[in-house]
């Protein structure tokens, strides 16, 4: 397991740097392979070699590094080859927003765009150019990846082999929670609401009109996670989505474009870029409700009378939160709150991935059933809210047990089965493609 997780993580290196330094450039180069009809330069390896160490200390003393490196740069070439002869689709619109967004960010640690061009040894102008090649091919790549990986399972008899052979890599399992919420937003006045319509429509007529819809989300959309990127959300699998935008995605044709579409974060206009099975890749442009004088009183009084019934046994959590709750995929969990990983949802998760506020409610929270106070929550992202939380279940930190952990195991078996599926198919592959390589 370790050698395709590190052939995988090696890969990714292989296509994740951009920057040719100044000092690699005085050096004297010559080409190491040819992959098919594209060749690799010395200094592009020395370069790539250069940023795993910066990045994986731990790769300092491995003196097959440069080898691993220039094995994953010729994988990386081939697998480029053959996402373009199968077309398979990228969205330029958000690789262009990207390209912006990671420009910002280079340029940031740099005192000055002179300093940062004299530094990379490029000018602005190259730099955009090698970041949009960049993002072009990790998401070519990470298209074909998924597509390779739909619709694969793992058996039982897999899962415990996998345990089997790897028992002695496993990490401990940290410490998982479960926790329910019940939530609360400020109301809307129809005022507002008329308002952020009628923007809604707006928008909707400028698209109709013959308007970029990833133009028109960095312009209009007020989702502070997607509207630098256009609005793309990225690959979402069924029941990750609140019910009323999914079922409006899933209904669209691909590069479709909905009607507005209400949830309670405000107005959407959604486009279906592609779709699977149980998975869509979608955009869009959201025009939220506008909570700048919020009344919170309504919300207050609710979240207390809630809190006060479940205290004295009067009432079920699970049924109020059913009845009250603002959060519409809690709420038809009886509020429990779920996560997404790789292969299915789960409730149960590390208090840490929770943000400090949260966290440090989960840790008042001492046995299964003990119930929060109500009070304000202002997350990272997003409009603050009013809340109560129960704790469900604490696991302690320990050992993977393949009995009581069996969900988490076949996670990692399932990954572990789709990079080995993966692995398997680039080997193929290099039987198809003429590479020829030189001492390095």
């Amino acid at each position: 397991m370790k050698k395709i997780l590190r052939n995988i993580t090696l890969l990714l290196l292989a296509g994740s740097s951009f920057l040719q330094g100044s000092a690699l450039a005085e050096v004297a180069d010559r080409i190491v392979a040819f992959v098919g009809n594209d060749v690799i330069f010395k200094s592009e390896i020395d370069n790539r070699v250069l940023l795993a160490r910066l990045q994986y200390p731990e790769l300092s003393a491995d003196k097959g590094l440069t080898r691993s490196i220039l094995d994953g740069l010729i994988d990386q070439k081939i697998i480029l080859t053959k996402a373009k002869i199968d077309s398979v689709a990228i969205d330029r619109n958000a690789i262009d927003a990207m390209v912006t967004e990671r420009f910002k960010q280079i340029s940031s640690k740099f005192a000055s765009r002179a300093d940062m061009e004299s530094r990379i040894g490029k000018s602005s102008a190259g730099i955009r150019e090698s970041i949009q090649e960049e993002l072009r091919n990790q998401q070519l790549i990470d298209t074909l990846r998924k597509k390779k990986s739909a619709g694969v399972n793992v058996t039982y008899q897999e899962v415990m082999a996998f345990y089997k052979d790897n028992l002695s890599q496993i990490p401990e399992i940290p410490e998982q929670v479960s926790m329910s919420q019940i939530v609360k937003y400020s109301a809307v006045s129809p005022e507002s609401r008329a308002q952020s319509l009628a923007k809604a429509q707006q928008v909707r007529a400028e698209l109709q009109g013959g308007g970029d819809f990833a133009d028109l989300a960095m312009k209009y959309s007020q989702d502070p996670g997607s509207a630098k990127l256009g609005g793309d959300l990225g690959f979402v699998r069924k029941g990750q989505l609140i019910p009323s935008f999914e079922n409006a995605a899933f209904a669209l044709r691909e590069g479709g474009i909905s009607d507005i579409v209400e949830t309670r974060y405000g107005f959407h206009i959604i486009q279906l870029l592609s779709k699977e099975d149980t998975s869509m890749h979608v955009r869009h442009i959201l025009i939220g409700f506008d909570r700048t004088n919020s009344d919170f009183s309504e919300a207050i009084r609710q979240l207390n009378t809630v809190h006060a019934e479940v205290m004295i046994g009067k009432a079920n959590f699970a049924d109020l939160a059913k009845k009250y709750s603002d959060d519409t995929a809690s709420a038809m969990l009886g509020g429990v709150l779920v996560v997404n990983g790789s292969s299915k949802s789960t409730s149960m998760f590390t208090p840490d991935s929770l943000f400090p506020q949260l966290q440090q409610i989960i840790a008042s929270l001492k046995k299964p059933g003990d119930i929060s106070e109500p009070q304000k929550i202002v997350p990272p992202q997003g409009e603050p809210f009013y809340g109560i939380f129960r704790l469900n279940e604490r696991v302690s930190g320990h050992p993977l047990d393949p009995d009581k952990d069996y969900a988490v195991l076949e996670e990692m078996a399932l990954d572990y089965k789709n990079r080995q599926r993966f692995n398997q198919w680039v080997q193929q592959l290099r039987k198809e493609v003429f590479v020829r390589t030189s001492d390095i």
